[in-house]
């Protein structure tokens, strides 16, 4: 199951555990992406957070995942379960004829 996470930091609540958070982000990625449950991760210019899709088992895995991200008590959550994008052509079969 993919997921798009998007996540932005509460600016507001700048403080140095903030800080300390978002510098164990990338260690935290390293880890997710070596047990092959983060696909791409992005940064969304103009924003303090990211765009992460997450390939993960259950809806369960991926609350997991997301509550041991560092920021996780610091940032908002956006979450968008994914499915692939068929084409017109696969999905629209011609009509049957008659018997």
């Amino acid at each position: 199951m993919k997921f798009l996470v998007m996540w932005e930091l509460d600016v507001p609540r700048m403080s140095p555990a903030l800080v300390q958070a978002v510098l164990r982000m990338p260690d935290y990625a390293k880890d997710v992406i070596a047990r092959k449950k983060l696909d791409k991760r992005y940064h969304v210019v103009g924003k303090h957070g990211g765009a992460w899709i997450y390939d993960v088992d259950s809806n369960e895995e991926l609350e997991r995942l997301l509550a041991l991200a560092p920021v996780y008590n610091f940032a908002r959550y956006q979450v968008y379960a994914l499915a692939d994008m068929d084409t017109p052509a696969d999905i629209i079969q011609p009509a049957q004829a008659g018997p």
